[in-house]
Order: C-alpha cells, then sequence, then structure tokens
C-alpha cells in the first residue's frame, strides 16, 4: 500500500502502534491537515504482522460534552485499543483554562510490555522524554521508529528522540497515505470525527 512503510517493515515483523493523541494531533495542526484514522490502520496493516494500535488520550469525565470525545467513540470501534484517564482542569497565570492530560507512563508501561510480543514498534510522538524508554527497547532487540515533524516551527520532536530512533518518520511524508485537508472535510461519507485539542497541556 505504501513504499515508505515497505521500506521500513519486514515482512515477518510483528507490529505495533502507540499513538500519543493530543502529540499527534498537535503535528498535524501544525502541518495543517488532519489525520484519517481508518486510513491510517489499513496502512500498517497492510505491512509486516500487525498486532495492535494503542491509543492515548486524556478526556475530561465532568463535561457534558468534550472536543474529543466524537474520535475516541469512533476509534474504540474501529480497531484501536483506547487507553484513556481523567484530565485535569486549571487556570494559568494568564487566566487561560487549561486541561492537563500526560500520558507518558501509561505509553512507556504498555511499550515495555510489548517488547514481548513485538518486533517493530511506532511510536507517534515527538516527546524527548521517550528517549529513555526507547533506549530500554532497542536494548530489548526492539526496533523503535518516531513519527512526527521536524516541519513545523518549532519541530514537534526532540532531537534526541529523533536521532535514537531506529528510523524517524516525519509526518509529512504520510500526509499523502494517512492526511486530508481540514477543507475536505464536509463531503466525505462515513467521515472519521477529527478530535481537537486545543486547550490541552500534556506537559
Amino acid at each position: 500500500m505504501s513504499d515508505l512503510l515497505d521500506r521500513l517493515i519486514h515482512p515477518d515483523e510483528r507490529i505495533a502502534l502507540f499513538i500519543d493523541g493530543a502529540n499527534l494531533y498537535s503535528a498535524a495542526r501544525g502541518l495543517q491537515f488532519d489525520i484519517d484514522y481508518r486510513k491510517l490502520l489499513d496502512a500498517f496493516r497492510a505491512e509486516g504482522r500487525f498486532i495492535r494500535a494503542n491509543y492515548y488520550t486524556a478526556l475530561i469525565e465532568d463535561q457534558d460534552f468534550s472536543p474529543v470525545r466524537p474520535l475516541v467513540d469512533w476509534l474504540d470501534y474501529n480497531g484501536y485499543t483506547l487507553v484513556t484517564k481523567p484530565a485535569r482542569e486549571y487556570t494559568d497565570a494568564t487566566g487561560r483554562r487549561r486541561i492537563k492530560g500526560d500520558m507518558d507512563i501509561e505509553i512507556t508501561v504498555d511499550m515495555m510490555e510489548a517488547a514481548k510480543f513485538a518486533d517493530h514498534v511506532f511510536l507517534f510522538s515527538g516527546d524527548g522524554d521517550f528517549t529513555p524508554l526507547v533506549k530500554a527497547l532497542q536494548r530489548y532487540g526492539v526496533r523503535v521508529s518516531v513519527v512526527s515533524t521536524i516541519r513545523t516551527t518549532p519541530p514537534m520532536v526532540a532531537d534526541e528522540l529523533r536521532r535514537q530512533a531506529d528510523n524517524f518518520v516525519d509526518l509529512v511524508d504520510l500526509a499523502a497515505i494517512v492526511g486530508r485537508s481540514p477543507r475536505d472535510r464536509g463531503g466525505e461519507r462515513d467521515r472519521v470525527p477529527a478530535g481537537r485539542y486545543d486547550d490541552a497541556d500534556d506537559s
């Protein structure tokens, strides 16, 4: 399906995806396109021996409607494993409402567990805090590909994480496979929702 993924993934590799939802959304927004999660899953299912795709996000539980809820519900019914936890809402020094929902621990634990059954993992995040995790997985013989972007200002991926990964995949290079322009939202049937994280702070 994709020459890029064909080059990255060996035919006999067991592969798993770990998606930091807020981080991936910010990267795609910086590049001005939306992720089509149906296409994303289809592209990776066509390669290697696909095992699972985990999607991580924090949710505000006491809100009647969360802007990311339609996406989370869709993913949950369409092949993704959802990992969520309650987000914490607070007001910053400027008086702006913010949401804190760091999923680093959950991602780290699950990726270390994946070393038992996966040969190649894809981390959709540019957070430099994951660099020790990547090193640990590599010591177990797991190949790690990081998906983020250096094409935004500033870049969304930490330099140390990009250098440590076995492969770095710029989200720009996946756009033709798994992206759609925000202008295309209106006419698509059975459209995958595009959740919003405009107030999220996952630091």
